[in-house]
């Protein structure tokens, strides 16, 4: 009586082809893992630049109520400059504009804006360690455009509504943010 017995050579292990199947798995785990991390410095940049569009935009609205509050725009000024043919008693301009310092007005997006002296966030204090001096560490934001659009609310006489939207571009994504506001008559 003759059994077939198989018999396992103590010193097998694991095949070339097993090998290879196991680093291509590795391989594809690794670069994932890459990928992701390279999204997630994607991502943590544009919540960095997500915070300065928001401060921006509501630094915009702050200073059209602030002109309303001191009178320095009367209420048929706080509106869109339209071009030929339109009521042109506006002062905020129409198509998207690049962040610049606000001119003699101290309102932004206005025909006044300097062109000269487009708009920076310092990021840093300097190697002084003052924050608010020449070395400061400062980021252009030339990168970032505002569109100011102001709109009467139908059947509400003395009552616009503000839309800020900053356009921005982080690497290849495009992106936007947009507050509204509305504003009255009145203080």
């Amino acid at each position: 009586m003759s059994r077939n017995r198989r018999h396992r050579n103590p010193q097998s292990g694991f095949t070339l082809l097993e090998a290879m199947i196991a680093i291509v798995i590795l391989s594809f785990g690794i670069l994932s893992l890459a990928a992701v991390y390279a999204q997630g410095i994607q991502v943590a940049n544009m919540t960095q630049m997500d915070y300065i569009a928001e401060k921006k935009a509501e630094e915009a609205v702050e200073t059209i109520f602030a002109a309303r509050d001191s009178k320095l725009l009367l209420w048929t000024n706080i509106r869109n400059a339209t071009g030929s043919g339109g009521t042109t008693d506006g002062v905020f301009l129409v198509p998207p504009q690049p962040l610049l310092a606000a001119g003699p007005d101290g309102l932004y997006g206005t025909a006044d804006d300097d062109p000269a002296n487009p708009d920076t966030v310092i990021m840093s204090a300097g190697p002084d360690k003052i924050l608010g001096t020449a070395d400061d560490v400062v980021m252009s934001l030339k990168n970032m455009t505002r569109t100011i659009n102001i709109i009467d609310v139908p059947g509400e006489s003395g009552l616009r509504q503000i839309s800020i939207t900053i356009t921005y571009t982080v690497g290849s994504m495009s992106r936007q943010y947009t507050l509204v506001s509305f504003i009255a008559q009145f203080s």
